[in-house]
């Protein structure tokens, strides 16, 4: 679009987006921050928690956006058609290219006298070092007294009541009448601080109302009022009002309650929390007082027993109980040594008979006996070892003899006349006479003929 010139050729052409975005930036730089009084209308109330509305007056009017996150306060009671106060600054909203104002603080239009009022007596009382924290009174933990003004016909008072009545009810309450609404309040009010003062008979004040508008709390930004406060010699509680609203009463005040019933629970402790700390602290001062009893019982112990064994009956025994100790101790070193003399006694008696010839007889005698057995047990197992060999050796011969041969069926054959054992038939003539030993018995043959290894195999 940069590119792009009108048809005059004068400059180049720009887009909306970029023409809202300046135009933002000369409003939001060009103008501070503003005040605009006017009339409420087309009053908007998204889910969001916005306000969206329009300020008009006779001859325009503007667009205005109030977002939740810089409201303080409630906005409920704001309707169209009532004269507010805007608090703000101008903008634009580039998307629609509308002029608006972007409100920070919204009020009616009655309470702005009374507001810009309020900051200047309060800027002088400052500059004057009326609300310095060093000036401030520390509260009694526990009061004596309470002394409460206010209305006494308000809800301020009956919630003071019944707070205190729950949390302490130990504590007595004192009420200093005076009004809290209307051009004589703040002198009444004075006048019931001026009291109690005088009356001496509270060692805590607190002094409020309940909520309302600027006008409402109107009497507790008076002068008069708020050095009245500064001047009492009593601490001073300020509850003026719900949390969000602030006063006058409130900076000078010794502490600042947010709520009368707020007041009520920053004077006292809890009875409950106070009651466990005295069983606790009883508790703790048995502990104590049983501690030193026990400790002065254990003294008095020691020192009966030192008394005890001072006298003269407890030394006498005291001497013969050392006489029975060393008595004892005696007879049991007497009685060591005759048991230690007995024992070498034996000893000796013993070494002796070991050296006797009848001892020393005995001894080998006991050794030929054992030598007689050790030779017993070793021929029987010489004689054990050898029978066993001798049947391994039987077994083998006769594995190998001609007789287990002759058992199995086979002869052996010898000549008759010079009885050599024949072993081939070739060797052998027709006609000879031989000799077949059996396994029972001999017999007597005449060789009929042969028949050789050859033959056998063909055969």
């Amino acid at each position: 679009m940069n590119d792009l010139f009108s048809a005059s050729g004068e400059s180049p052409a720009i887009s909306v987006s970029n023409l809202n975005r300046q135009a933002k930036t000369l409003l939001e730089r060009g103008l501070a921050r503003v005040c605009v009084e006017g009339e409420l209308s087309n009053l908007a109330r998204p889910a969001s928690g916005h306000l969206y509305f329009t300020l008009k007056d006779s001859g325009a009017q503007i667009r205005c956006a109030f977002f939740r996150q810089r409201q303080r306060g409630p906005t409920i009671g704001f309707r169209d058609g009532d004269q507010m106060l805007a608090f703000g600054r101008v903008s634009l909203y580039e998307p629609r290219g509308d002029y608006q104002l972007i409100v920070d603080r919204l009020e009616a239009a009655g309470e702005g006298e009374l507001r810009r009022r309020f900051e200047l007596l309060k800027k002088r009382l400052a500059d004057e070092g009326l609300f310095d924290e060093s000036l401030k009174r520390p509260l009694p933990a526990l009061p004596r007294r309470i002394g409460v003004v206010t209305s006494p016909s308000g809800a301020a008072v009956r919630d003071v009541l019944s707070v205190l009545r729950r949390r302490f009810p130990a504590v007595p309450v004192v009420i200093y009448p005076a009004a809290v609404q209307g051009d004589g309040a703040p002198f009444e009010l004075i006048a019931a601080l001026n009291a109690a003062a005088e009356r001496a008979e509270c060692d805590l004040l607190i002094v409020g109302r309940g909520g309302g508008s600027l006008e409402d709390l109107w009497a507790f930004n008076n002068e008069e009022l708020a050095r009245a406060i500064r001047a009492c010699p009593i601490p001073v509680i300020s509850a003026v009002g719900h949390e969000v609203d602030f006063t006058i009463a409130d900076f000078v005040a010794d502490l600042r309650a947010p709520t009368p019933s707020g007041a009520a629970e920053l004077t006292v402790p809890d009875q409950a929390e106070w009651l466990r700390g005295l069983q606790a602290t009883t508790l703790q001062l048995k502990k104590l007082m049983q501690r030193r009893l026990d400790d002065h019982a254990q003294a008095v112990d020691w020192l009966a027993r030192r008394l005890a064994q001072s006298s003269p009956a407890a030394t006498v025994t005291r001497q013969t109980e050392r006489l029975q100790n060393a008595r004892q101790r005696l007879m049991l070193a007497v009685r060591h040594n005759l048991n230690l003399h007995e024992r070498r006694a034996e000893q000796w008696q013993s070494r002796l008979l070991r050296v006797t010839p009848s001892a020393r007889v005995d001894k080998n005698a006991w050794q030929l006996q054992a030598l007689r057995e050790r030779l017993g047990r070793a021929a029987l197992g010489r004689l054990k070892d050898l029978q066993q060999s001798l049947a391994i050796t039987a077994r083998a011969l006769d594995s190998v003899s001609p007789l287990a041969t002759l058992e199995r069926g086979y002869a052996i054959v010898t000549d008759r006349q010079s009885g050599a054992v024949l072993h081939d038939a070739d060797d052998v003539e027709i006609g000879a006479s031989v000799r077949a030993r059996l396994a029972n018995g001999d017999l007597l043959a005449t060789v009929t003929g042969r028949v050789s290894t050859a033959d056998n195999k063909k055969s």
